[in-house]
């Protein structure tokens, strides 16, 4: 390629590809014309075809004679669904109904639909090289209905009952006349079928009904005679007459035991007044009685003469005397008469009885024969059941005979469809359309011909350039040779001063950043354990105890924060779910880890300028996530700092892991991040220096916090950042 070198990345120019599109545009236009030009003469030569359109409804119909409830019934019957107008569009292509069609057209005379008897010069070759069928080896009517079928579309019309006719051809009155004769076709084949249809149910149904007619008098013959002979007589149509004297008796029996129990019902009355010596005169039985009746009345008018005496005369008057006499005897009259009724009473229970006990003979012996007429009755309904069933089938037959019968004329069965668009001679050519074509083919030759100008440059180089490396490539090819320069001392030892946390704000927020004292220079040759300090057995570790939470210190400044972006990347690498937070002055670990190191972070979340999911970014070189420094006030923001704790307890529910850089905190600052001690502390000094170590662990385990861990970085840490660049 052109200024390009074999091992260069490029790029396309698109500019370059514009401009030598825009230098041949000439030429392109000239092509355009031509190509225009060839499909216009190519539109002439074509023979115009003429296609129309013939559409037929598919709807149940009944004969023009029907009765009112005849075409109600049937205009309530089930439309024909989806697959009932399929098998109508299969029927229309069927190969008896076009046969039919060529036949009553004569179309076998038309060269049109025999182009293989005239023959072509590229039909020949294609057949002398093997690479098509001879033609000429079928039918005549074969290559008749091929070449109908080519022309033909018959399809439904969706979302209807409407299939419509579409036939192609060079002959416009053709066009039209065929779609028509079709639908004619379809609509006396189907009327036929519905003719040959009623005309073999009349033929089928005229002997059954004869042979049915016979058993239905022989089956009620066999009735009359088995009830007759096992004398089943019926009463009121349904009821034999054992039954109905059985019922008749059980009324009869149900009553006279109502009697009897009313009879010793009023006796006991009487014999109650009587015994007890209570008047009687209330009782119905006493009060009805006309003998009762005047001796009450004698009584009452002695009485009265007694009381009108007692006031003049003396108790021992002969005449006091002949009237208490008579009064006795009236009151023994009326216990006598009472004790008339009560026997009349008695006599009456009696009766009672002994119509019970004859009732309730009868009634076994009518229960007798009741049971021997049930077990008749059983063959009874066995052949009534028989004739029944003969009665409704012969009535069925009849109907249906009459059905058929009158539908035997040919008017009388009407298809179920009707035309409802009739094909109609086509003015217009349906292909070729000149001016479509011709439009189509100056845009494709337009496209085409700017097309292969394009590859053209493409091919030659001209429009390829080479590609700058963009900010993120550079600053990972700076990660990749920074890991293999090694580190005499960290940045405190370079004369620089040692980033502080931003927790170390919330311990004085009378001092400045600037103001926190550097940590002690880490000599160079302290030697580093990479098997149980390194990056990756921290990282096995945190993966086996499976903390939700880990707060990193690094007092030694920027190289510690660096393995802690390392220990992250290789739990993301191993699949889990981790998230860090950037916690240091420096902000070393959103250096490394952002994609725009102006990014939202926790201090503007803690200042309420950035809401929580947009502090939340994705590590550049890895799966993990990253929550920055921030751009807002650091002070400010470290007033609340106690609201901390609120967010790692919503990250730890969403992460496999939150880790916190801390730069070099204390543990007055850690302190205000959680509040409980169960987390994990690292100490992240890359290179160990005994002294500082047993400080902070002492120091944090003094606080309460039980798992303090080391890590060193070293050859772990390197081997982490390089995979992940």
């Amino acid at each position: 390629m052109s200024g390009v070198a074999r091992d260069q990345d490029v790029d396309i120019d698109l500019g370059q590809l514009v401009r030598a599109v825009w230098a041949r545009r000439l030429r392109i236009l000239a092509i355009t014309l031509v190509g225009a030009g060839v499909a216009f003469a190519g539109a002439k030569i074509m023979s115009p075809q003429y296609r129309s359109e013939t559409r037929i409804l598919i709807e149940p119909r009944a004969p023009a004679f029907a009765s009112t409830q005849q075409a109600n019934d049937a205009s309530a019957g089930p439309l024909m669904d989806e697959l009932n107008i399929a098998s109508q569009v299969q029927l229309l292509q069927s190969a008896d109904l076009l046969k039919k069609v060529i036949n009553d057209l004569k179309l076998y005379n038309l060269p049109e639909f025999d182009d293989a008897a005239s023959g072509s010069a590229m039909s020949s070759i294609l057949v002398k090289l093997h690479l098509k069928k001879n033609p000429l080896e079928n039918p005549p009517e074969e290559r008749v209905i091929d070449a109908f079928v080519e022309r033909l579309q018959v399809y439904q019309v969706p979302g209807s009952r409407v299939i419509g006719i579409t036939f192609t051809s060079k002959d416009p009155k053709l066009a039209a006349a065929i779609p028509n004769a079709m639908a004619n076709v379809y609509l006396s084949t189907q009327s036929g079928a519905k003719l040959d249809s009623n005309s073999e149910a009349t033929r089928w149904l005229e002997p059954e009904i004869e042979g049915l007619r016979q058993k239905v008098s022989e089956a009620e013959r066999k009735v009359a005679e088995y009830r007759t002979s096992h004398g089943l007589l019926q009463t009121n149509g349904t009821t034999t007459f054992p039954a109905q004297q059985l019922n008749d008796i059980s009324a009869e029996l149900t009553r006279v035991r109502g009697d009897k129990a009313n009879a010793e019902a009023r006796a006991q009355a009487v014999r109650n007044a009587l015994s007890s010596g209570e008047a009687s005169d209330t009782l119905p039985d006493i009060m009805s009685s006309q003998a009762i009746q005047r001796l009450k009345g004698t009584e009452s008018g002695l009485q009265s003469q007694i009381s009108d005496l007692q006031t003049s005369l003396l108790n021992n008057h002969p005449r006091l005397k002949s009237l208490r006499a008579q009064l006795s005897d009236i009151r023994s009259q009326i216990r006598q008469e009472t004790q008339k009724i009560l026997a009349s009473i008695e006599n009456e229970s009696k009766v009672a009885d002994l119509r019970a006990s004859e009732l309730e003979r009868q009634s076994d012996t009518v229960q007798a024969n009741s049971a021997r007429a049930g077990e008749d009755e059983v063959g009874l309904n066995a052949l009534e059941r028989e004739a029944n069933a003969q009665r409704q089938l012969l009535e069925t037959y009849l109907v249906r005979y009459r059905e058929a019968a009158s539908r035997a004329d040919s008017n009388s069965s009407p298809a179920d469809a009707r035309i409802v668009s009739r094909a109609v001679e086509p003015v217009d050519p349906y292909f070729p359309k000149v001016v479509p074509i011709v439009v189509v083919a100056a845009v494709a030759t337009l496209i085409m011909s700017a097309i292969v100008i394009m590859l053209a440059e493409l091919f030659s180089g001209r429009a390829l350039r080479p590609t700058d490396a963009s900010p993120e490539t550079i600053e990972a090819e700076a990660v990749v040779e920074e890991k293999h320069v090694p580190q005499a001392a960290p940045i405190a030892a370079a004369g620089k001063p040692v980033q502080p946390s931003m927790l170390a704000v919330v311990a004085d927020e009378g001092d400045t950043i600037e103001d926190v004292k550097a940590a002690e220079d880490v000599p160079e040759d302290e030697p580093e354990d990479d098997n149980e300090f390194s990056v990756a057995s921290v990282a096995d570790y945190l993966t086996g105890s499976r903390a939700p939470l880990a707060i990193a210190i690094s007092p030694t400044g920027e190289n510690g924060s660096a393995a802690t972006v390392s220990l992250t990347r290789m739990l993301a690498d191993a699949g889990h779910r981790v998230i860090l937070i950037d916690m240091t002055g420096s902000g070393y670990p959103t250096e490394l880890m952002a994609e725009d190191p102006a990014a939202l972070g926790v201090t503007d979340l803690l200042c309420g300028e950035a809401a929580f999911g947009d502090t939340i970014h994705g590590d550049r070189l890895s799966d993990a996530h990253l929550i920055p420094q921030g751009q807002s006030d650091v002070r400010r923001a470290m007033r609340g700092v106690d609201r901390l704790s609120l967010l790692l307890d919503a990250l730890a529910a969403a992460y496999d892991l939150v880790v916190v850089e801390c730069g070099s905190a204390d543990v007055a600052g850690v302190s205000r991040l959680t509040r409980s001690r169960d987390v994990e502390i690292i100490l992240s000094l890359p290179e160990v220096e005994e002294t500082i170590f047993v400080a902070l662990m002492t120091e944090f385990q003094a606080a309460g916090y039980e798992r303090v861990l080391l890590m060193s970085g070293g050859e772990g840490a390197e081997q982490a950042l390089g995979r992940a660049a």
